[in-house]
């Protein structure tokens, strides 16, 4: 199918997933070790919340109030089954310039602020009146300039029971497998995808300071983080690492 770009939404947007619709999943294909799809591909596009505000408070990710923050402010967007990917897809990144297409099966429930940034300057009120667009769409390598990969203990954690979520990403974006170590021992133990992307263990007593070790979903690339997480954790702090994958 030949996708022609639309003038009236030539704006090309970066927009991050973070939240998504909960329902049935599409088994995820894997990229070959090759982030970037070269293709545009068919989709639907539209808009909820406020006009210009951030769209959600997290929604099916669990990002809570990230999405209000800087690099990510308001470039959030809720997909299908086919890119959520039962929680896999969290954190992955799109271009969304807009375009003629028609019948895709994958659509974009974006913020209001990023549905508006596919318009030309001064027309996001116009494109934003339309409902529904007929968009093109391709992967993108996640950018977040100047941050490090960080580690957020959620809410209830203990001892016994530990919870993460993986936060500014670059490249996939995306997060296949995550294990920690405790600093007296040398055994990774693997951590279990619960929801959207939270990942928890349970155990113990679990003893800091933690170094963590995650997989990405989509190429397979690895990173460990020694002792990031240190021994007097607590819930609901979030601990930034020295490292990142290259976008």
């Amino acid at each position: 199918m030949q996708c022609q770009p639309e003038y009236s939404v030539s704006q090309v947007l970066t927009f991050f997933l973070l939240l998504a619709f909960k329902c049935s999943v599409v088994a995820p294909t894997q990229l070959n070790h090759q982030l970037s799809e070269p293709h545009w591909l068919p989709a639907t596009a539209t808009w909820y919340g406020s006009p210009e505000g951030d769209g959600s408070d997290g929604g099916a990710c669990g990002y809570g109030s990230l999405v209000d923050v800087k690099p990510l402010r308001a470039r959030v967007g809720a997909v299908s089954p086919v890119l959520f990917k039962n929680g896999g897809g969290c954190g992955a990144c799109y271009k969304c310039p807009g375009g003629y297409c028609s019948n895709g099966r994958t659509h974009f429930d974006l913020s209001g602020a990023a549905f508006g940034r596919m318009a030309i300057a001064g027309e996001s009120g116009e494109l934003r009146n339309r409902g529904e667009l007929p968009v093109i769409y391709r992967r993108a390598p996640c950018k977040y300039p100047g941050k490090n990969i960080a580690f957020h203990v959620n809410e209830g954690s203990t001892d016994y029971w530990l919870s993460l979520l993986v936060e500014f990403e670059d490249g996939d974006g995306d997060v296949g497998s995550m294990h920690i170590r405790e600093a007296s021992s040398s055994e990774w133990l693997q951590m279990n995808h619960v929801w959207g992307a939270n990942w928890s263990i349970i155990g113990g007593p679990l003893k800091g300071p933690f170094s963590v070790k995650l997989a990405t979903l989509s190429t397979g690339r690895t990173l460990s983080a020694r002792a990031v997480i240190p021994s007097n954790w607590s819930p609901k702090a979030t601990y930034t690492s020295r490292l990142n994958f290259s976008p």
